[in-house]
């Protein structure tokens, strides 16, 4: 996908479906309509959508929802259609992410990942996380342990 075909915004409603449809297809366990819907309207919550150029029927192709506390943001969620992925979309999303919480004081990114997920580490890695330590049994669906990774945002690049 073209650097200029995707555009990078706030969640709508309308784009629940699409999402809950990246959602299914990317995790074993995927969240329900209503726990984004709790997520939406919890105040320290954020979700951006990426979406496809008009040409493409403008759809949402990626999403992040995570928190902002303080001066911590912490990644819940990441996810790019299967069809898109490698294509970076991904580091769009967590670069805009990056780039909104900056100049609110954000300093830090916290985030848990599965230890089996290596395209998803590496992405971090890029931005400049590190493994911070294990959630042991963290995933209950599969009793996978969880990396803890994190980043300084002040040693952080804003792209990746």
């Amino acid at each position: 996908m073209d650097h200029d075909d995707l555009s990078i915004g706030q969640y709508e409603e309308g784009d629940l479906v699409e999402i809950l449809e990246i959602e299914r297809d990317s995790f074993p366990t995927p969240w329900s309509p209503g726990l984004f819907r709790s997520e939406m309207a919890n105040s320290i919550s954020r979700m951006l959508v990426g979406k496809a150029a008009q040409a493409q029927g403008n759809a949402v192709v990626g999403y992040v929802v995570f928190w902002r506390v303080v001066d911590e943001i912490h990644l819940h969620n990441i996810a790019v259609r299967r069809d898109l992925r490698k294509c970076g979309i991904a580091s769009r999303l967590l670069s805009k992410v990056i780039r909104d919480c900056r100049p609110e004081g954000a300093r830090w990114v916290t985030l848990e990942v599965r230890s089996s997920n290596l395209p998803a580490q590496k992405l971090y890695e890029r931005f400049g996380f590190s493994v911070k330590g294990v959630r042991r049994g963290y995933y209950t669906d599969t009793g996978e342990d969880a990396l803890i990774m994190s980043a300084d945002l002040e040693q952080m690049p804003s792209e990746a």
